[in-house]
């Protein structure tokens, strides 16, 4: 977190853009993980700041009412753009210029004090909207095309626009709050003036994830590992499998994907189940599938260790939410980790795609408990004083006070509009 924020009296109107990642939606698919916790958890903390907070976000089912109250001070707007059903993301550029035409309509006579996109095909639907109404635009990006690109080459099911969009979306938003230092890294190489950029970090609830509470019960084995998330390839469960194979006293947990019922059918599972029976580790693997929110605390303290082995990662909630919970984490180096984890004070960094790299840390942890304490205390400590979402929010809200204020110098509501012109 890079500021501190101006004391001002008066709420803003904030509308937050999130078009795939619904903050009303069920944790654990593939496209649904950290940015529906980012954008629940700061709407709801700058309504605690008094701000009023709508998040717009794509219809993908025809029942609910257009707008739901998630909370006082926070609404969610269900846009129409699309039919309304599920769509995979990396299929919804086509529908964003509906989705901006609808924020148009709603902010020419209903003007927001400052929109904040998540993603950036909410930023190309907001890009539209701004630039026709002038509201003043911050963005998040939450993920890299170039980065996903990099990694995952033939793989990558991104539109081949992204990375341009991403590119155009940095210079002309009013101002970009990115997640962590990595990314203005990123930005810089992709030609966008990295002066123009906010580092706010992402945040975690330090008391609803706690080391007080229950934990989640034990195997027979004498060390429990856990790795909880999105069930996809670049979260690097695999590596953990393969780590696994040379930590002969401990057990893995695999929480996130689809429900227990489903899991046999996934085809993540189906991969890593392959994996841990060539490598002879099968009865110590376990797949929890989607576990529901108010039981990740009991999870998470139940661990040994957490696993975050990810192949890059742009920002990744599960350390935050580990070390708030007072557990160590064991993560690989990239992106967003580096910000949040601290080697060796609240846990381990290893190079990414290595399971004895990953294995010798995380045998170091098992072989000592005080070690595995004191990282996990140090891990609250430092949420606590560096990731709290009140922490979030007020650095959040002093970025909109700036472009609240240059707006009103200015004598127009965004950059955007003279750009446009």
């Amino acid at each position: 977190m890079t500021r501190t924020p101006e004391p001002h009296t008066e709420p803003y109107s904030v509308a937050l853009v999130s078009e795939h990642a619904s903050p009303l939606a069920v944790l654990g698919g593939v496209d649904a993980g950290g940015q529906n916790v980012h954008v629940a958890h700061l709407a709801g903390a700058l309504a605690d700041r008094g701000h009023r907070v709508t998040v717009y976000t794509r219809r993908d089912d025809p029942a609910p009412p257009d707008t739901v109250p998630l909370r006082p001070g926070v609404a969610v707007r269900h846009v129409p753009a699309g039919p309304p059903r599920p769509v995979p993301k990396d299929e919804l550029l086509p529908h964003m210029a509906a989705f901006g035409a609808f924020l148009a309509r709603e902010w020419r006579t209903a003007p927001p004090d400052v929109a904040h996109a998540h993603f950036w095909m909410s930023g190309v639907a907001t890009l539209h909207a701004a630039r026709e109404t002038g509201v003043p635009f911050a963005h998040t990006y939450h993920a890299l095309g170039s980065v996903k690109r990099r990694h995952q080459r033939e793989a990558d099911t991104s539109p081949p626009e992204r990375v341009a969009w991403e590119t155009e979306i940095g210079r002309a938003c009013d101002r970009i709050v990115a997640t962590c230092h990595d990314e203005v890294a990123e930005l810089r190489a992709m030609g966008v003036d990295p002066d123009r950029a906010t580092v706010v970090p992402c945040g975690v609830d330090p008391a609803h994830f706690s080391p007080h509470g229950p934990a989640a019960g034990r195997g027979t084995l004498r060390h429990r590992l856990l790795q909880i998330g999105r069930l996809v390839p670049r979260k690097g469960a695999a590596l953990s499998v393969a780590a696994l194979s040379l930590l002969p006293r401990a057990e893995l947990v695999i929480a996130g994907g689809p429900p227990a019922a489903g899991l046999a059918g996934d085809p993540e599972v189906r991969r890593l189940s392959r994996l841990a029976t060539d490598l002879g580790v099968a009865d110590r693997v376990r797949f929890a599938g989607a576990v529901p929110p108010a039981a990740v605390p009991a999870l998470l303290r139940g661990a040994d260790a957490v696993l975050c082995p990810a192949d890059y990662e742009p920002f990744g909630i599960v350390p935050l939410e580990a070390m708030s919970c007072g557990t160590p984490v064991v993560a690989t180096a990239v992106g967003g980790h580096r910000d949040t984890v601290r080697d060796p004070e609240t846990g381990r960094l290893v190079a990414p795609g290595s399971p004895a790299a990953l294995a010798k840390a995380v045998a170091v942890l098992l072989a000592d408990p005080q070690t595995r304490a004191a990282c996990g205390a140090a891990g609250r400590r430092r949420v606590l004083d560096r990731f709290g979402w009140d922490r979030v929010a007020a650095a959040t809200e002093a970025v909109y006070h700036d472009l609240a204020g240059a707006a009103a110098r200015t004598g127009a509501r965004s950059l955007l509009t003279q750009r446009a012109a």
